[in-house]
């Protein structure tokens, strides 16, 4: 188990360009299942969860090719769906999150799909039941074998359908999308997910002949089809990362520049920053961050607390609520995290206590943080990463503490964030990899 050893207290200087991003890096790879054809795909983030994927498609028959970084071809014109059934793929995809997203695409080509509860971060209960459901209405048979936590779906035919999803899953509606494109007939998707980056699998799906109308809003109307063809497709870059960037620029007092990072495709993530007193600019698709060497939260025109909380699209993300937190932890002023969606995930404030941080975890939910202002710097300290995004939130909060600090686990980090030490460093981090 590797680690990271961070000196402390250095400002960064210089141009970081965002890697692409990892959320939709998954949809996208698990498309390719659609069609016999070659999909060539650029700006995959070479991270361990994306990686892991690319490595269970190859072994269930797809040919893939590395063209250069990140840049990738995909053909599977041989998949084998019989290696669903060995413990080898059983091993893999449990590990995996994002492995769930092969089930839609199998389903729809090959009449099924096998699945063991795939593994992920330990942020709390994360239900598939979304998928499946929308399955279902599909006219796929479903089966859960709960001795040895496996799913299966089988469908002679699948036939276009309306739906009412229970939730606004962005996975969920990627994997019904994926299955409904190649069914019989219409399908109606009301309360879909409308991320970017779903709309990014909606619009290279119609690229490779599907006939999906209502992108970007959530409600989608499917047309199916009987066959998808190759296409090439470009990566968003990655909108958490690039919030991680942001926050750490202003916890260090540092002035980066992001590079190209689709600023229309960031929703309000500027803006959410902003409401934290932290300075940036756009500059044609940059962000500038200027060194400030302090910021103060807003307050409601009342004059109460600040909350930041998650909401589904165009909400704010909830895997930037614990770079938000940390960030808040050297403002002037308080505020009031509410993490909405996962009920582990703000388990990690125990740590940034253990730093100096002033912090009151209200529930698995909330916590309210006070800021010290930058006039009590953090303590460097030992600790573990918990989940990926806690782990950079622990990584930013070590960048700016005072003294060494070390985090284990950092395999977390890694599965969210690609070579970030050796993108880091040259800009004035001091972060050492420890086998």
């Amino acid at each position: 188990m590797a680690s990271f050893e961070i000196q402390g207290g250095y400002s960064l200087k210089g141009e970081v360009t965002a890697q692409g991003a990892k959320n939709e890096a998954l949809q996208i790879i698990s498309a390719c299942l659609l069609t016999p054809e070659k999909v060539t795909v650029s700006n995959i983030p070479e991270i361990l969860d994306v990686i892991r994927l690319i490595e269970l498609l190859k072994h269930l028959g797809v040919s893939v090719t590395r063209n250069g970084p990140g840049e990738y071809e995909f053909t599977a014109d041989r998949v084998d769906p019989e290696y669903l059934l060995t413990e080898d793929f059983r091993t893999r995809a449990a590990g995996l999150r994002g492995s769930v997203m092969i089930i839609g695409p199998l389903l729809a080509r090959f009449g099924k799909a096998y699945m063991p509860k795939p593994g992920g971060d330990k942020i709390g209960r994360r239900r598939l039941d979304t998928h499946f459901f929308g399955f279902m209405k599909l006219g796929a048979r479903f089966e859960y074998n709960q001795k040895e936590d496996f799913y299966q779906v089988q469908a002679k035919d699948l036939r276009g359908t309306y739906m009412l999803l229970d939730e606004a899953s962005v996975t969920g509606t990627a994997n019904i999308v994926m299955a409904a494109v190649l069914a019989k007939g219409t399908t109606t998707i009301y309360n879909a997910a409308c991320e970017p980056y779903l709309q990014q699998l909606c619009k290279m799906l119609n690229r490779m002949g599907a006939a999906i109308t209502g992108v970007g809003s959530n409600l989608l109307t499917i047309e199916g089809v009987d066959r998808l063809g190759g296409t090439v497709h470009r990566i968003l870059p990655d909108m958490i990362e690039i919030g991680s960037f942001i926050g750490m620029a202003a916890m260090t007092g540092s002035e980066i520049t992001i590079k190209n990072v689709s600023y229309d495709n960031l929703g309000i993530i500027p803006d959410a920053f902003r409401r934290l007193g932290i300075r940036l600019e756009r500059r044609d698709d940059d962000i500038y961050v200027p060194s400030q060497p302090s910021y103060e939260i807003e307050t409601y025109i009342d004059g109460s607390i600040m909350t930041i909380a998650d909401a589904i699209w165009p909400g704010l993300t909830p895997d930037l609520l614990s770079v938000f937190l940390v960030v808040a932890t050297q403002s002037k002023g308080s505020v009031l995290i509410h993490q909405k969606m996962f009920e582990s995930r703000l388990f990690f404030v125990d740590k940034l206590m253990d730093m100096g941080a002033q912090i009151i975890l209200c529930d698995p939910h909330r916590a309210t943080v006070i800021g010290l202002n930058k006039q009590f710097r953090l303590r460097g300290t030992n600790m573990v990463s918990p989940d990926i995004r806690a782990g950079v939130a622990l990584l930013i909060a070590a960048m700016s503490a005072e003294g060494t600090s070390i985090i284990n686990n950092i395999e977390q980090i890694d599965r969210g964030y690609e070579r970030i030490d050796e993108r880091l460093n040259p800009l004035g981090a001091r972060i050492k990899r420890l086998p």
